[in-house]
């Protein structure tokens, strides 16, 4: 499956149009944002790109604020060679060490993790990935029960496991995240996790302990109340894949229409992550 990039250069307007644009773009199918110095980078499957979509979407914010965009067309070998070609390992917290197989392993790491940077999104290098690693390795997954809603890479069920649980779900809807996740697993000798290929009708009949879900807002406020379904009371919930203004305060309050509590959040450059614990 072939991708477009489309590069926005911001016109016109202050910084935080760029947020609203980006929350926007989001309903029109871009699932994936790459700040830069002009402005951003978003990426969105071929099949769903609609340019007269997107110039009804600039022109309706302007004259307040204004972008230009130029496209390119990403086949799906010449995406992988961009991951690649821009994958560095990261470090996490001083605790995780995140490497691609072609880079020299730091086994002086607590937790060191092995993604093979294909076009599933979750390397670790984006901040809501890296936002949500932190706060995990503050709880106890110790013999808990985890779901990985959006896994990507698997890099989020994959530290889980590393951290201690015992049983865990990943799942993502797109085919290529779904076998990058079973490559990953494997890669990491990781035997606790069951891939699954679908959407939030994939969410076993179970109950867990934890669930994971970085995507964006939109899809966690569809999914929002499967999760509640599903979590145990005390249970965890962490989220990300959004921005701190306005989606905090959005998912905050369908959040607590399902008993599931706020505790806190982190930002990044704008990027947010979130904990909510079952009531």
């Amino acid at each position: 499956m072939s991708h477009c990039k489309i590069i926005f250069t911001q016109v016109k307007g202050e910084d935080f149009h760029q947020d609203l644009l980006i929350s926007e773009l989001a309903d029109l199918g871009f699932d994936t944002f790459e700040d830069t110095d002009a402005g951003f980078d978003a990426y969105i499957p071929s099949n769903l790109y609609n340019e007269d979509s997107l110039k009804d979407l600039l022109k309706a914010h302007s004259p307040a604020f204004e972008f230009a965009f130029q496209k390119i067309e990403i086949q799906t070998q010449n995406w992988n060679a961009v991951w690649e070609s821009n994958f560095e390992p990261i470090i996490i917290a001083d605790q995780i060490y995140v490497r691609a197989t072609f880079h020299a392993p730091k086994p002086d790491y607590p937790y060191e993790i092995v993604i093979d940077p294909k076009m599933a999104f979750g390397t670790g290098h984006h901040q809501t990935t890296s936002l949500i690693m932190a706060m995990m390795l503050e709880d106890d997954f110790r013999g808990k029960k985890v779901l990985d809603m959006g896994c990507g890479t698997g890099i989020l069920a994959i530290l889980a496991e590393k951290l201690g649980a015992i049983e865990l779900d990943a799942i993502d809807y797109d085919s290529l995240c779904y076998e990058s996740t079973l490559e990953n697993t494997a890669l990491n000798q990781c035997s606790q996790i069951n891939a699954l290929c679908g959407s939030k009708e994939a969410i076993p009949d179970k109950a867990y302990d934890v669930i994971l879900a970085n995507i964006n807002r939109n899809i966690l406020l569809d999914q929002l109340d499967y999760y509640s379904d599903v979590l145990l009371p005390g249970g965890k919930l962490y989220l990300s894949g959004f921005y701190e203004h306005p989606d905090t305060e959005i998912l905050k309050e369908k959040a607590a229409t399902l008993d599931l509590v706020y505790q806190e959040h982190r930002v990044n450059k704008d990027w947010t992550a979130a904990k909510f614990i079952k009531n």
